[in-house]
């Protein structure tokens, strides 16, 4: 086993044991393989940076390399696609530890001699790694404790893309691992361009919902960095609501633009959420609910329910309304009641006639204290007529109700 920092500047000696040459940067393949394969070393001789092959190594380990011959080809070294170099692209940069759920920098990299090859094996993110790159052999302390993530739960490297052949991608399966609330705690604490990185490498409904999981502000600059087509499918697949603040965040002509990209369905829906203020219950509701008319029976609903292309995440509750061709409100079920209920009663039978509501214009902070009070997963919201508009979800009203630093 060596580190890298054990190798770099030390001599590359030729067959007969001469010195000749420095260890610039080691270089290995990234992406192909869980442990990135050493395909060679960048060696420095007389300020000219050239490419030695792996296969012309006799020897390799913390007292240099060892060559099998003389011959040598002195082309000024360049970058091949799937190439990184450990020193340049690697070392002091962050990464997602999958398994630990978290941001780290890495202060040394492992590598392990498998047969004939090296690998990289695992990132150094302990003190003594750093220490190991400053201090001479002996003089950082052997007892200092060591903590070396395996490559295998790197799920994303933030190194500097443009100086890279190919950019380096998140795994999208390693990623899509993990909750969207963690992606996106992880993503907000990289730079914006490795943000958007992790978000572009993800396929739209998870992308979408670790967008919603962000601030209002990091969602507008990932949406303004995307391709336009990407951005707009990303915003069709977001809840409406979150659509509409995030788009209040964009610059007017970026919005509109993205805006016009959407589909018509999903237009409809953020158009009508648009009229309303921000800090009112219209402006906090969403579009996405279930109404059933009353005289349909338990079996039919939960027939009805199994259809729907599209089931909303937030089904707890059923909204009852008058009859098939009326949105008026005279009932709310629950999931648990339609479930537990017989098929063949009706949903006039096990709804709430009696129930908590809004209007449009009610203040959202009032909306979310009521949520709170009456211990509700959601609020529909109501005109004038009484026919439902949307619904205030209970995780809208918490980002209200609680203190800041808590969000």
């Amino acid at each position: 086993m060596l580190y890298l920092s054990q190798i770099l500047g030390r001599k590359i000696f030729s067959p007969e044991g001469g010195e000749f040459a420095n260890i610039k940067d080691v270089v290995v393949i990234y992406g192909k393989e869980d442990h990135p394969p050493v395909v060679g070393v960048v060696a420095d001789y007389r300020r000219r940076s050239f490419f030695l092959s792996r296969k012309r190594f006799t020897k390799f380990d913390a007292e240099g390399i060892r060559l099998k011959t003389d011959v040598l080809d002195l082309t000024p070294f360049a970058r091949r696609e799937g190439e990184i170099l450990l020193a340049k692209d690697v070392l002091d940069k962050q990464l997602i530890d999958i398994d630990g759920k978290r941001v780290v920098r890495v202060n040394d990299v492992q590598l392990i001699e498998t047969g004939d090859d090296w690998h990289v094996t695992g990132a150094d993110v302990s003190l003594r790694g750093f220490l190991r790159r400053l201090l001479p052999s002996g003089f950082y302390g052997s007892r200092r404790p060591v903590e070396v993530i395996d490559w295998v739960d790197v799920g994303y490297l933030a190194t500097d893309s443009k100086t890279i052949t190919v950019p380096l991608k998140s795994s999208k399966n390693k990623l899509s691992r993990l909750h969207p609330v963690e992606i996106a705690q992880l993503a907000e604490a990289l730079s914006p361009i490795h943000r958007t990185d992790i978000v572009e490498s993800l396929d739209n409904e998870i992308a979408a919902d670790t967008l919603e999981e962000m601030s209002t502000e990091n969602q507008a600059r990932v949406l303004e960095d995307l391709d336009e087509e990407r951005a707009a499918d990303l915003l069709e697949e977001m809840s409406p609501d979150d659509a509409v603040d995030v788009l209040d965040e964009l610059p007017d002509e970026k919005a509109q633009e993205l805006f016009d990209l959407m589909e018509d369905d999903e237009k409809v829906d953020v158009a009508e959420l648009m009229s309303y203020e921000h800090d009112t219950a219209g402006g906090l509701m969403t579009t996405e609910f279930i109404t059933f008319p009353q005289n349909l029976n338990v079996g039919e609903a939960i027939e009805r329910l199994r259809e729907t292309a599209e089931t909303p995440n937030m089904i707890y509750y059923l909204y009852v309304a008058k009859d098939g061709s009326s949105k008026k409100l005279v009932g709310v079920a629950t999931l648990r009641n339609l479930i537990l209920s017989e098929p063949e009663k009706n949903l006039a039978e096990i709804m709430r006639a009696e129930f908590q509501f809004a209007e449009p214009n009610d203040p959202s902070e009032e909306v979310a204290l009521k949520i709170a009070e009456y211990n509700l997963l959601a609020l529909p919201v109501l005109n004038i007529e009484g026919a439902i508009l949307g619904i205030v979800t209970v995780d809208d009203a918490m980002e209200i109700l609680l203190p800041k630093h808590f969000e």
